[in-house]
């Protein structure tokens, strides 16, 4: 038995999949961040069966991995590029997404090839102004962009910025010299909030690998991600003792008190000290104390088990389930943050359908 792992269903990650390519007319998976944590080119190859459009990363590395693993199809860098990172992407094949006078200019200088023009409506992350497009007129005549897409900020809220970033996007594309072919701004919450998209692309990230939308979206997930550890010591607490760092789990009673090893190394959070759960024989048992960089206790009294049996950290054991949202919250966390930090220490096991 290894030391902890992480299980991904590829099976549910596929079908989440094609939950949100019956939305669009296109599919672009995002996988940037090695699949948001469960590893890149196996998320790539399976979702491959979907026939999507291409994928999306956030670096030219991240490209050139796909690249080297044999991934054929469009491979659009979202974030912005350093002139020196430009040659390297034209050689892989990667498409950029650029968004300023220097960018544009200084892909042309490489040679060119199909790019994005990245649109700035509200995010104020990257991208041009979407009231001062028009500037970049000389340079999209002499090279137009296959593409042009937006960011929301809020999709997943009822605040009524999603639609005002839309009616600036189309303001920008009116602006251009000739429409795109492309034009794309939805992302997981923003889909899984409509039936249909009437845009050509849509580019779903944290939805493909189980977290959803909240209750007001029209599709929900299915679970990806499984995190488990074996225990590896078991001793028992006299009342008043204490349990890690700083002494802040002190026994109310005798307490029986199992170790894993897991930490925040692996990316199991300091956050959820004294917060979190695990499930433990099917039933749920508190973290106890602070965390550690290579170990997590929990308090498993009255709870039936021995060194060798695996504790659930994410996902379902017997009718228990810890989600990645509610190891979220219990962590004051984003479940971003949960899914990307499972670091590669951790064993993964990809399964066809779990």
């Amino acid at each position: 038995m290894t030391r902890a792992w992480v299980e991904i269903d590829l099976g549910a990650l596929r079908r989440n999949g094609a939950a949100m390519a019956a939305r669009v007319d296109a599919l672009l998976p995002m996988i940037k961040a090695d699949g948001y944590g469960t590893g890149a080119i196996a998320a790539a190859r399976a979702l491959e069966a979907l026939a999507p459009w291409g994928f999306g990363v956030a670096t030219v590395d991240e490209g050139c991995e796909l690249r080297d693993a044999g991934i054929e199809r469009r491979i659009i860098v979202f974030t912005p590029l350093l002139p020196a990172d430009l040659a390297r992407a034209r050689a892989a094949r990667l498409t950029p997404a650029l968004g300023t006078r220097d960018q544009i200019a200084a892909w042309r200088g490489t040679g060119g090839g199909a790019w994005h023009l990245a649109i700035d409506t509200g995010m104020h992350r990257a991208g041009a102004p979407w009231d001062a497009v028009a500037e970049l007129r000389p340079l999209l005549e002499a090279m137009p962009p296959e593409g042009a897409f937006t960011h929301f900020h809020s999709a997943e809220r009822d605040d009524g910025s999603m639609p005002e970033q839309e009616r600036r996007f189309e303001i920008a594309l009116a602006q251009l010299p000739a429409r795109p072919p492309l034009a794309h701004t939805e992302n997981s919450a923003a889909l899984a909030r409509t039936s249909r998209s009437r845009w050509s692309l849509g580019r779903p990230g944290i939805f493909l690998y189980g977290v959803g939308s909240g209750a007001r979206a029209l599709v929900q997930p299915e679970p990806v991600v499984r995190l488990c550890a074996p225990i590896v010591e078991l001793h028992g607490l006299r009342d008043g003792e204490s349990v890690s760092y700083n002494a802040t789990y002190r026994a109310r009673g005798t307490r029986r008190i199992a170790t894993l090893p897991i930490g925040y190394a692996d990316g199991y959070r300091r956050a959820l000290s004294n917060r979190g759960e695990a499930i433990v024989g099917g039933r749920r048992v508190p973290i106890a104390g602070i965390v550690t960089m290579d170990m997590t206790m929990l308090d498993v009294t009255g709870v039936p088990c021995a060194v060798g049996d695996v504790a659930t950290l994410i996902g379902r054991d017997g009718d228990q389930e810890i989600t990645v949202e509610a190891v979220a919250n219990g962590g004051a966390l984003s479940p971003y943050e949960v899914l990307t930090g499972l670091r590669s220490r951790l064993d993964r096991r990809h399964v066809p359908n779990a």
